[in-house]
């Protein structure tokens, strides 16, 4: 306990999600958790608790078959904890038990919420938590409209509370069958709540914060609308930019590519394509839940759909990918390099440059981690490259979505899926943490003669 203490925050993150993927894999294998009576082997166990944990939804098994209510109520709790996070749950657990923080245990929580100070900690926590009960609850309330009558009192509600927790924290996990949300494609209530809870959790919970602050302030009429959005943070501001500029934008692309696709949209009415092609906007942003069959897909609509698995979510909230505020960041450098300006700014604020190296860092790491899995995988695997990318893409951006390719792939295959599915969960989080320490100037760097190098 005493060498465990000294770890790091990144070593906390890292092993912490390890020994719970490890747990969750060891007894999703027990016969009492399997629906055949029968011990499943150790891949596709290790592979649903890793698709649990790291929120993603890529599965081996079909778990409304394969697990029984037991196996069902783990992988439950494994989405739940790996949504929050397992440095929040530890927390979380001992201020409940009236445990006092030790400053290593601020410390880590300080660096969890990218916070300056350890100053209101506490209530940040108890308030992402309780915050994300409401939430979930509200989610359940929505699903059980559909699911009671559907199903009955008890397995409606229990569908309703797994799917709500399943949604919230873009795991894309359900218990309907092989087909996910392919039956209610035409259903507005079943698409309208879990497109809520997508965006809910994918937004972050710093955002909800301060839009939860704003909202009250202008209820009471302390502030108005336009003084009240400004006060906003430039992180929530670029994070509500990207939101709704993919999520209207992939829309009306998918709408547009698709609208005749007959594998696809080409048999709804108007309203239907309209609602369906929301609804892949949405869970390509790391949610895992469709309504469309993901092979019918056309190139175009592929092509897009990697970009989104891609960037994610944003900060500090359920989604993966590598957020789009690091594509923002990125952007807005490139835009302040074509303009000729010397710095990079957003809403009349100069951004760090650290903020920009580390963003830099994050999309290139990912993007080699991705290419180097993609080919290994095209050595491994007799799918086509266009099923190995969306599957690679998928697993690292935590969405969950294939085009049926998972069931197929080898066990080498599985090994790799589950090695991107968890950077993808764990690795930008941690790379930005590592990066963003006070960098030490080495003097003999310092000293060094400056040189350019063309580019382009």
């Amino acid at each position: 306990m005493k060498s465990i203490k000294k770890w790091s925050f990144t070593q906390v993150m890292v092993f912490g999600f390890l020994a719970l993927i490890l747990v969750g894999a060891c007894i999703l294998m027990l016969p009492i958790c399997n629906a055949n009576g029968k011990w499943l082997n150790f891949p596709d166990a290790l592979f649903t608790s890793c698709t649990c944990v790291c929120v993603t939804g890529l599965v081996t098994v079909v778990p409304a078959f394969q697990f029984t209510f037991l196996g069902k109520l783990v992988m439950l709790f494994l989405i739940q904890v790996g949504g929050w996070g397992v440095i929040v749950c530890v927390t979380y657990v001992l201020v409940l038990m009236k445990v006092k923080l030790t400053i290593q245990e601020r410390v880590m929580l300080q660096n969890y919420f990218n916070r300056d100070s350890m100053r209101g900690l506490v209530g940040i926590l108890q308030y992402v938590v309780k915050g994300s009960l409401v939430v979930e609850g509200i989610g359940a309330l929505g699903y059980a409209c559909r699911f009671i009558p559907q199903f009955g009192l008890l397995r409606g509600i229990w569908y309703a509370v797994f799917h709500s927790i399943s949604a919230f924290c873009n795991a894309g996990v359900d218990l309907l069958g092989d087909s996910s949300f392919a039956m209610y494609a035409n259903d507005v209530l079943i698409n309208t709540v879990t497109a809520f809870l997508i965006i809910a959790g994918g937004i972050g919970f710093m955002v909800w914060r301060e839009l939860v602050a704003f909202i009250k302030k202008a209820a009471k009429k302390e502030t108005g609308i336009r003084q009240g959005l400004r006060k906003l943070s430039l992180h929530t501001k670029l994070v509500l930019l990207m939101t709704i500029s993919l999520l209207l934008g992939g829309t009306l692309f998918f709408f547009i590519v698709e609208y005749n696709n007959p594998n696809t949209l080409g048999s709804m009415g108007f309203f239907q394509k309209l609602m369906a092609s929301f609804f892949q906007s949405v869970t390509l942003r790391t949610a895992g839940f469709c309504t469309i069959n993901q092979a019918g897909l056309r190139n175009a609509s592929v092509l897009l759909a990697f970009l989104l698995m891609l960037m994610g979510g944003s900060p500090m909230g359920t989604a993966g990918g590598i957020k789009t505020t690091t594509v923002a960041l990125l952007f807005l450098d490139v835009k302040s390099v074509v303009t000729g300006k010397n710095a990079t700014e957003a809403f009349k604020r100069r951004i760090n440059r650290d903020n920009i190296k580390n963003a830099l860092a994050v999309m290139t790491m990912a993007i080699s981690i991705l290419m180097i899995a993609v080919i290994a995988l095209t050595f491994m695997e007799t799918g086509s490259l266009t099923n190995i990318c969306y599957e690679a893409f998928s697993a690292i951006g935590t969405v969950g979505l294939s085009m049926n390719f998972t069931a197929s792939l080898s066990l080498a295959g599985k090994l790799i899926i589950i090695a991107l599915m968890f950077f993808g969960r764990v690795g930008p989080i941690t790379i930005v943490i590592a990066l963003a320490r006070k960098r030490r100037i080495d003097q003999h760097i310092k000293d060094l003669p400056e040189k350019k190098v063309l580019i382009g």
